[in-house]
């Protein structure tokens, strides 16, 4: 039974991420203060009261403070738990959409940030593009374990970036309209037109 239980992180874990949760805050409450500019690894090591070479050892690329969380392992674990003979897009569609909500309940002001540091600065939106195509890796694992397909198969990994990517596009949407409408019903959208096809025959003779 005692397998069961789940293992307590050690000291040095919870240690090393309350560093990490500290870091980011101060990186957080410089950007929307100051900017992303003036928040310089020396004045975010400052405001979270650990040296800049700390910074550096937590976040070696300054723009993964704002964009890398430790939110891929759940992704894959909670994909990985959905129904076997589920269609793929709507696995993608449960696990991702949770991931948003619940970042929009628990951190609404950096969630924001985020998306509008993504549309203000360049570094961030190409560091974003770098750290979505991880996360598309891992999951495209995961999805040609569920259909039988190689890890590497092009349908597979085409079709896990086409719908990251598109859900980075909406989160883009959203930034530059004001960040005002419902943020996961934009994204449901998103994937029901994936799903179905953008409705624009229509519309191209209007």
């Amino acid at each position: 039974m005692a397998a069961d239980v789940p293992t307590r992180p050690s000291l040095r874990e919870r240690k090393k991420a309350k560093t990490r949760a500290a870091i980011r805050r101060a990186a957080y409450r410089l950007a929307a203060e100051h900017g992303w500019e003036a928040a310089t690894t020396e004045r975010i090591a400052a405001a979270a009261e650990v040296s800049p070479s700390t910074v550096v050892r937590y976040f070696p690329v300054r723009e993964d403070i704002l964009l890398t969380d430790e939110d891929d392992d759940l992704l894959e674990a909670r994909l990985r738990a959905r129904p076997a003979g589920e269609d793929p897009l709507e696995s993608l569609r449960a696990v991702l959409l949770e991931a948003v909500r619940t970042a929009l309940a628990e951190e609404p002001e950096e969630t924001r940030l985020r998306a509008r540091l993504m549309v203000e600065i360049p570094a961030v939106r190409a560091r974003l593009t770098e750290t979505t195509a991880e996360t598309g890796r891992r999951l495209t694992r995961v999805l040609a374990d569920r259909t039988g397909l190689a890890p590497d198969a092009l349908e597979v990994r085409v079709f896990t970036a086409a719908v990251l990517g598109a859900l980075r596009e909406t989160t883009v949407h959203w930034a530059e309209h004001g960040r005002t409408d419902d943020l996961v019903s934009l994204l449901d959208r998103t994937l029901d037109t994936l799903k179905g096809g953008p409705a624009l025959s229509r519309h191209s003779h209007e």
